[in-house]
């Protein structure tokens, strides 16, 4: 099983293939094309973000220990973010996702070239991920 780092490293090594803005806004958008469908079952007010400029919703089960990811968003940008953040953060466990530095998200240029309000969108998935974590970390 990969790390949280090494999985944050190989996202950092795929977004320096592109120098190109533009081609590492298409990189996210095939990420949030290739996220699996989250069913409309999932898709409440309590799993819906606050702070999001866009509608994205995020569901975290334990999976013998593991939290497993799922999530969806209305706009394509913004999918392929939380499709980065599952990617890193998923099948791992509470206390691996409370102690991640997600250092990736300044190294590949994301918060810089993100508009202010997908930057707060940005922390505030990143906020809720952490918040699943710690529920569960305190539940083990």
């Amino acid at each position: 099983m990969r790390t949280i780092n090494e999985i944050q490293d190989e996202v950092i090594d795929e977004f320096e293939g592109f120098s190109d803005w533009m081609d590492r806004y298409q990189l996210l958008i095939d990420l949030g094309n290739e996220l699996e469908a989250l069913p409309e079952q999932y898709k409440t007010e309590e799993n819906l973000i606050d702070g999001c400029q866009s509608r994205v919703w995020i569901q975290c089960d334990n999976k013998d220990g593991e939290l497993v990811f799922r999530a969806d968003s209305d706009a394509l940008i913004v999918k392929g973010i939380i499709a980065l953040l599952i990617q890193v953060l998923s099948h791992h466990t509470a206390k691996e996702i409370l102690e991640a530095d997600l250092y990736f998200i300044d190294r590949i240029g994301l918060r810089e070239h993100l508009s202010p309000t997908r930057s707060n969108g940005l922390l505030a998935m990143v906020k809720r991920i952490k918040a699943y974590a710690l529920v569960y970390a305190q539940e083990a």
